[in-house]
């Protein structure tokens, strides 16, 4: 069942947007070569909970981190620990705050240090997609519509777009009804109304859409090995199209 919010409630979930957006540059402003993503979780966890929030991620379904972190090849879901980020790496942060009730929900994929022409190309057409669809956000836009643009926008630039991960609703659950496919057919699909709250995030990968999970029941990897990229926003749809509410 799909929840519309009401004009309190968003504005209950602007509150925990910002948070989520501060937390996702304190991460961006941390992150560094010979850091642990165990210390780069702990960042985030601190800048959630300084803000009187709680990590959305910490104990979802058994989950161990405040932060889901991906290196290169690693999709999502990516759980802190010991390894080291390295100079050349890009390394993907989703993080969620709950606040009041609410979450927000956002993803950036960062790179760290000097990066490769082809890891700048491919973060760059990923995060452009998601804007593209951020910007045909409006009442009555059905959600074919944003998985089409989303889709052809990264393969015409020669990438894989993931069909088994989606964007979906957000709220007072982290995921709640609808699904926001990152491909499907325009002119198909459940239409937006005003007071929809989505997550809309592209998961893009260099080579193959196809992935692989790992033994650890979480970590999702490029199934070639090559990289991927993910950008994600928490959307309000207005009647005057979309508000970003993790914008930082």
């Amino acid at each position: 069942m799909i929840c519309v919010k009401s004009n309190k409630e968003i504005e209950k979930m602007r509150k925990a947007g910002k948070i989520t957006a501060g937390a996702l540059v304190a991460a961006g402003e941390a992150i560094r070569p010979g850091m642990t993503t165990a210390e780069l979780d702990k960042v985030v966890h601190r800048y959630i909970t300084s803000h009187g929030a709680k990590p959305s991620f910490l104990g979802y379904g058994g989950f161990t981190g405040s932060a889901c972190i991906s290196i290169n090849d690693e999709v999502i879901h990516g759980i802190p620990g010991p390894r080291k980020i390295c100079e050349g790496d890009i390394v993907s942060v989703d993080v969620g705050a709950y606040i009041d009730g609410y979450h927000g929900d956002s993803c950036k994929t960062f790179a760290v240090g000097e990066v490769s022409d082809e890891a700048k190309a491919l973060m760059k057409s990923t995060e452009e997609s998601l804007y593209l669809a951020i910007n045909m956000v409006k009442p009555g836009v059905r959600l074919g519509d944003l998985g089409a643009a989303i889709s052809k926008y990264n393969e015409d630039n020669g990438y894989g777009v993931v069909r088994e991960f989606v964007g979906h609703g957000v709220g007072k659950n982290l995921h709640e009804d609808p699904e926001v496919p990152n491909f499907g057919r325009a002119g198909h699909g459940i239409r937006l109304v005003a007071g929809m709250v989505i997550a809309i995030e592209p998961m893009i990968n260099q080579g193959t859409a196809k992935i692989i999970q790992l033994d650890d029941g979480w970590t999702v990897k490029t199934a070639d090995g090559k990289l991927s990229a993910h950008f994600e926003h928490t959307i309000a749809v207005t009647q005057d199209g979309a508000v970003i509410l993790t914008q930082p």
